[in-house]
């Protein structure tokens, strides 16, 4: 087990047009609703170990998209995010540890609707790549994690017939990010 992140120290910044950042909720504890987020930004300080190192991501909630307008309207209304109030999520690290075999537990401060909460992702690193169009480098990373949205306020439900209600209380979180190397800011295809 290493302490260290296998990327150059400085500050790695988010190349946008090659990430996503998703999210899953159970409609009527028989489907999944997915939805996304098309403006976010974040950035990877890396220092010389894992304690050394940091992550801040933001994401403009007016922006999620779960390919229904309607429900996207409801989404932003104060029934669930109250963009109008909380205009962003925010997570910022507290703690990284190695885990094994390219994965790390990344514990940090979520905020949203107002509410600041420690969650967990589980990172994965895919590695770093020359991009052979402007020989900038990139580095690859897939996190996961599970959060409960009534811990964050947002607690607006209808009940079901036959028990149960139509929105689950745990809301996966699905993210792929490129990061881009310190000497590589600038442009991407």
């Amino acid at each position: 087990m290493t302490t260290t992140l296998p990327l150059t120290t400085g500050t790695w910044t988010l190349d946008p047009l090659h990430c996503t950042v998703e999210f899953t909720a159970r409609h009527m504890a028989i489907s999944k609703v997915r939805g996304r987020f098309h403006t976010f930004d974040a950035s990877i300080v890396v220092g010389d170990s894992l304690e050394t190192s940091s992550l801040r991501a933001e994401v403009d909630m007016s922006t999620v998209d779960t390919n229904n307008a309607d429900r996207d309207a409801h989404l932003r209304n104060s029934d669930f995010f109250d963009v109008e109030q909380h205009p962003q999520m925010t997570f910022v690290s507290t703690r990284m540890a190695e885990s094994g075999n390219g994965r790390y537990a990344v514990e940090g401060d979520l905020t949203i609707n107002g509410v600041t909460r420690t969650e967990t992702l589980d990172v994965v690193f895919h590695g770093v790549e020359t991009f052979p169009g402007d020989g900038s480098l990139h580095a690859g990373f897939e996190a996961t994690g599970v959060i409960n949205r009534m811990d964050y306020g947002v607690d607006f439900n209808v009940p079901l017939g036959a028990g149960g209600f139509v929105i689950s209380d745990k809301i996966g979180i699905e993210l792929d990010i490129q990061l881009l190397a310190p000497a590589a800011i600038g442009a991407s295809s």
